[in-house]
């Protein structure tokens, strides 16, 4: 199981913002145990899909408002209705990524038992960076292609030439992020059963 803790940054110095964050999880992602407001403004839920939690968490760390702590292993079952009354592994691991995740390359953190939890957290924390550092130009053509537009649509949308919206992607790294992003999930998927396998215990 993946369990995802999520810490808002600098919070003593802004706002509470994590009912909003609460209501936009609530309505774009699945998760098997939603994601429940734990403590002060920290946040969890539990999710069963590799490829939804890696893209879940790429999205709120690039807000550059949270830390993501994303935590792999066993849970105790038949698991409670609330997730913060979950127990187990995963919750223990997740606990441990998120502190990681507040002085981690792009605010995000992976544990889990073996070596396969630091190559995927070195995976996520890359793409993490390569989003951060993204120009706004790049992003708003990449952001278009990953809805399903092709480049001539989103030249015309933008109104610049496809050579000028083929050097934003490539600036931006966008087709070998998105690769190593849908290789991330697969590879995540793969660990989270392995470990609900009893592997991991």
């Amino acid at each position: 199981m993946i369990v995802i803790t999520i810490d808002q940054r600098r919070s003593r110095s802004g706002p509470d913002k994590v009912e909003s964050l609460l209501r936009r999880l609530d309505g774009e992602y699945n998760a098997v145990r939603g994601f429940e407001r734990t403590a002060g403004d920290e946040l969890q839920g539990v999710l069963d899909d590799g490829a939804m939690a890696v893209a879940l968490a790429l999205d709120v760390a690039h807000t550059g408002e949270w830390s993501v702590g994303i935590g792999v292993g066993s849970v105790q079952t038949p698991m409670p209705r609330e997730t913060r009354a979950g127990r187990g592994q995963a919750f223990e691991y997740a606990r441990d990524s998120v502190e990681r995740a507040k002085n981690s390359s792009g605010a995000l953190a992976l544990s889990g038992p073996g070596p396969e939890a630091e190559r995927i957290e070195a995976e996520l924390q890359l793409l993490a960076l390569v989003n951060a550092r993204r120009t706004k130009t790049s992003a708003e053509a990449g952001t278009l292609v990953s809805q399903g537009l092709t480049q001539q649509q989103v030249a015309a949308r933008l109104e610049i030439t496809q050579q000028a919206v083929s050097a934003r992607l490539a600036s931006g790294l966008w087709y070998e992020t998105a690769r190593l992003t849908d290789l991330a999930g697969r590879a995540l998927a793969d660990y989270s059963m392995t470990m609900e396998g009893g592997q991991g215990s």
